[in-house]
C-alpha cells in the first residue's frame, strides 16, 4: 500500500514563496505520474501541475510561470514551488500518484493534503 505525506505548507504573504513536498512509500513511485492538485473552500479540485516518469511537466493557466513541479525518483519525492503567490492561490493542496490510463488520477493514490494561505 502507497502511502503519500505532503508538507510545506503555511501562511505566507502575497508575493511570497513555498515549496512543497510529497514524499511516497513503495518501490513504485519512479513508474507513475505525479500532481499536484488544489481545492478551495466551495470550489471543485483543480489539476494544477503534473509531472510525468521521465519528467515531462503539465501545468494549469493559472499558474503557468509561477509554480515549479520537479520530482526526485531517488527520494521518491515530488516537489511544488510556489512563487509570486496570489490569494486565490489559498486552498489545500493535495498530492496524488496515478498511472493512465491504467489507474487514472481520481483512482490513484492521494494524500492528506496540506494548507496553503496567501494572506497579508
Amino acid at each position: 500500500q502507497v502511502q503519500l505525506v505532503e508538507s510545506g505548507g503555511g501562511l505566507v504573504q502575497p508575493g511570497g514563496s513555498l515549496r512543497l513536498s510529497c514524499a511516497a512509500s513503495g518501490s513504485v513511485f519512479s513508474m507513475y505520474v505525479m500532481g499536484w492538485h488544489r481545492q478551495a473552500p466551495g470550489a471543485q479540485r483543480e489539476l494544477v501541475a503534473s509531472i510525468t516518469p521521465v519528467g515531462s511537466t503539465n501545468y494549469a493557466d493559472s499558474v503557468k510561470g509561477r509554480f515549479t513541479i520537479s520530482r526526485d525518483n531517488a527520494k521518491n519525492t515530488v516537489y511544488l514551488q510556489l512563487n509570486s503567490l496570489k490569494p486565490e492561490d489559498s486552498a489545500v493542496y493535495y498530492c496524488n500518484m496515478y498511472l493512465p490510463p491504467l489507474i487514472p488520477s481520481e483512482k490513484g493514490y492521494w494524500g492528506q493534503g496540506t494548507q496553503v494561505t496567501v494572506s497579508s
